[in-house]
């Protein structure tokens, strides 16, 4: 019964935004605090730090840092383009089904995950859900990114 509870009240919530413009304050970063800060936080290094020492930072349980919009962004729009996309998949958006490494984490069950995948997805953009890696995307799909602070 708490999970039908759970899940109309996240379909209302994910209906609501729909209806409204999805902003990185509103919306995205209570998401991310909940989700994603502990792995992502103030405590993690920024990406080239990250990237010297992966192995010993993912031990750890961090990935790199994403604790502002701007470091947000750095993995949605430029310049790794497409990263945050690529990682929150649940597998629907590319050819072999398999859901990006942090999929998994968008929630604690699979309706929390879509509500949630749904929303990044709203934030990013129609039609700007893009699997591709930085050097593939057009300018014009790069234009396209719509995300709100």
């Amino acid at each position: 019964m708490k999970r039908i509870i759970v899940g109309l009240f996240l379909l209302a919530v994910s209906l609501l935004a729909s209806a409204q413009d999805i902003t990185y304050r509103e919306h995205i970063r209570p998401l991310w605090e909940d989700r994603c800060e502990r792995c992502h936080g103030k405590d993690a290094p920024y990406l080239g730090t990250f990237l010297e020492n992966k192995k010993s930072y993912e031990a750890d349980d961090k990935g790199p840092r994403m604790d502002s919009y701007a470091d947000l962004i750095y993995f949605v729009s430029w310049p790794e383009t497409g990263a945050i996309m690529r990682r929150l998949d649940d597998g629907k958006s590319k050819n072999d089904g398999k859901p990006g490494n942090m999929y998994k984490n968008l929630g604690r069950s699979e309706e929390e995950r879509q509500a949630n995948l749904l929303l990044f997805k709203q934030w990013v953009g129609e039609g700007s859900w893009i699997m591709k890696k930085p050097e593939a995307i057009t300018k014009e799909e790069l234009i396209n990114i719509k995300t709100r602070h």
